[in-house]
């Protein structure tokens, strides 16, 4: 079994275990599961056996009900279980289900233990580890949240099996992420394109991925600094995300990798542009093609808007530059606008 502990500056301890199997045989208290329709659908029977007698709640599956209507329905279905400050709440599901769990957790009664059992690629690579809770509102991703770390997360490749390939494909977009942030990964990708959506393969860097962002998340647990680098990619994928609506969260990730890294070769003057160039590749092969997108223009207006900015009228990036090195942007919106409108020409 590999495992990780994170403890950030709080002296807040959450704990990663990863094995093929795991789920079966957990053995922690939990006192309310929650979950989505998909993943109960599924696995009904195993989380009866599991948590025998535990209310469970789930949730409608989908980025749309990332909602607060959900949070609170999620919240009142808490109350009405009468839990207390001394209670569990199991998550188990993807990055969504996470998402909102997570933040349930932190809110209900200012704060009660959350364990992630994350079901997805995505969500076991990157949205249960770090304590990143968050709904989308108004238009805006991930808008109201707080950081919280779970007590624990188990990561289960076995879970992979019952994915869709879009599933595995949007997984993918935060593996290349990492990728972009990390040489040795990046060579393990570049290396093994023919093998991207073999499970065998992935379940083999699973760990290499959490140990990544455990790393950063141990570092700067609230974002204050160096985990903005887990940013890269993510805010023209958020804009995409947020206006042109048809694809996944990750694979706009792959999307936001390829605008930024055209970016980077713009601005960038010790950009290495034959790495860039093989970062974007290995996204295209990923995504199958680089699909028709919504106008740029009203991608751009959502980038204005996006949380991670810092100053009114400019938009803040985080962009590959060269093997496991990346950069902080800050770049005038009219600017930004103008570079995505003519890379997006260029790219789709």
């Amino acid at each position: 079994m590999n495992s990780f502990v994170i403890e950030t500056d709080d002296k807040t301890k959450s704990e990663i275990f990863i094995e093929n199997g795991v789920f079966s045989r957990i053995e922690e208290k939990a006192d309310f599961v929650f979950t989505d329709t998909n993943v109960y659908a599924l696995y009904k029977n195993q989380i009866a056996e599991r948590f025998p007698n535990v209310p469970v709640f789930a949730m409608p599956a989908g980025e749309e009900h990332k909602t607060k209507e959900t949070l609170f329905s999620l919240l009142a279905e808490m109350k009405r279980a009468e839990l207390t400050r001394g209670n569990t709440l199991v998550c188990l599901g993807g990055g969504v289900v996470g998402d909102i769990g997570g933040l349930a957790a932190a809110l209900y009664m200012r704060g009660i233990t959350c364990i992630q059992i994350p079901t997805t690629l995505l969500s076991q690579v990157d949205s249960s580890v770090g304590g990143k809770t968050a709904i989308d509102f108004e238009g805006v991703k991930n808008m109201i949240g707080v950081f919280s770390q779970p007590k624990k997360v188990f990561v289960d490749s076995n879970f992979l099996k019952t994915l869709p390939a879009r599933e595995i494909r949007c997984g993918l977009g935060e593996i290349v992420k990492h990728g972009a942030l990390q040489e040795e990964l990046f060579e393990i990708l570049n290396t093994h394109r023919g093998r991207l959506f073999d499970l065998d393969f992935l379940s083999e860097i699973i760990p290499k991925n959490i140990a990544i962002k455990a790393d950063v998340v141990r570092r700067d647990a609230n974002e204050k600094g160096l985990r903005k680098c887990l940013n890269l990619g993510h805010t023209t994928a958020h804009a995409f995300e947020l206006s042109d609506k048809k694809l996944s969260h990750g694979e706009y990730v792959l999307i936001g990798i390829l605008f930024e890294a055209e970016i980077a070769k713009r601005l960038i003057k010790e950009a290495d542009e034959k790495y860039l160039d093989e970062l974007k590749e290995i996204a295209r092969l990923v995504l199958g093609g680089v699909p028709k997108l919504c106008k740029a223009s009203e991608a751009a207006r959502f980038a204005r808007l996006d949380k991670k900015n810092r100053e009114r009228g400019k938009v803040s990036l985080t962009v590959p530059a060269a093997r496991g090195k990346y950069e902080f942007l800050e770049i005038p919106y009219g600017e930004y606008a103008e570079l995505i409108e003519e890379i997006g020409e260029k790219l789709c």
